[in-house]
């Protein structure tokens, strides 16, 4: 039987908002497999939930990042390289848009919406990756980000996030050819709609889970778990000659035509 073993390496996990996040699920994961985890929260809102959900991860650690400042990614940065010196894995979890830029039309996006939604969805994972390349250069990192299937084709309500994911998907491309000489892979999970924060934030998301359901091959939804367990692996060895992929795990919706 093989087994994933992570043990001595560190793992940067961002995105995690509470028990229902795809990244927690990924955290998780990684926990098991043997990996030292360090967890972020965007702002004090968030950071009593983030700092509950690490203590069931032993010798984790828990820092403040928000993507839209600089500083903090710095302060994260820092202290990686003091408390770990290296860091094998990087996990990016990260998106956000306005509410009234998930319910409007897409036309009538806001000038301000629309940067607002690819600086925290799409820029950031390519801006935390830039600052923490020292640290992922060491031993050659894996990083990984999650996308869905509006970033290619037209889902109704998406809106603005669609748009996002379409550039974080192109940057997952491009940054595995910019950082695969220095034994870095850059991946991505499109997940099948799963029932988490930002998630119910969709207007129909509940109609969106139903279709998926009942057109799907699997004919069922996903989990977190399955996503968890899939970015494990794209994280791991056992993908050490995958880069740039875009890996779906929707229980095999993005195959159909009707």
């Amino acid at each position: 039987m093989v087994t994933i073993d992570l043990s001595g390496k560190h793992a940067l996990v961002m995105g995690v908002a509470n028990h229902r996040s795809l990244s927690w699920a990924i955290a998780q994961q990684l926990h098991h497999a043997g990996a030292r985890v360090c967890l972020t929260y965007a702002n004090e809102r968030l950071k009593p939930m983030v700092e509950e959900l690490a203590g069931h991860l032993h010798g984790s650690l828990v820092l403040e990042c928000d993507v839209t400042q600089d500083r903090t990614i710095h302060a994260v940065a820092r202290r990686l390289t003091r408390d770990w010196g290296s860091l094998e894995v990087l996990v990016h979890g990260i998106a956000y848009a306005n509410k009234e830029d998930l319910e409007g039309k897409f036309v009538a996006t806001s000038r301000e919406g629309f940067q607002l939604a690819l600086e925290v969805s799409a820029y950031s994972f390519l801006n935390v990756t830039h600052h923490m390349l020292p640290l992922l250069e060491q031993n050659g990192a894996s990083l990984l980000t999650l996308s869905y299937l509006a970033a290619e084709r037209a889902v109704p309500n998406y809106n603005v996030m669609g748009s996002a994911k379409a550039v974080l998907e192109q940057s997952v491309r491009q940054l595995a050819w910019e950082l695969g000489a220095r034994g870095i892979r850059v991946n991505a999970v499109s997940a099948g709609p799963v029932s988490t924060l930002a998630a119910r934030g969709i207007h129909g998301f509940l109609s969106m889970q139903r279709h998926h359901a009942e057109k799907a091959p699997l004919r069922r939804n996903i989990t977190k778990e399955e996503v968890g367990k899939a970015a494990l692996f794209l994280l791991s060895d056992l993908a050490s000659g995958i880069t740039g992929e875009i890996l779906y795990v929707d229980a095999g919706y993005h195959v159909m035509g009707v």
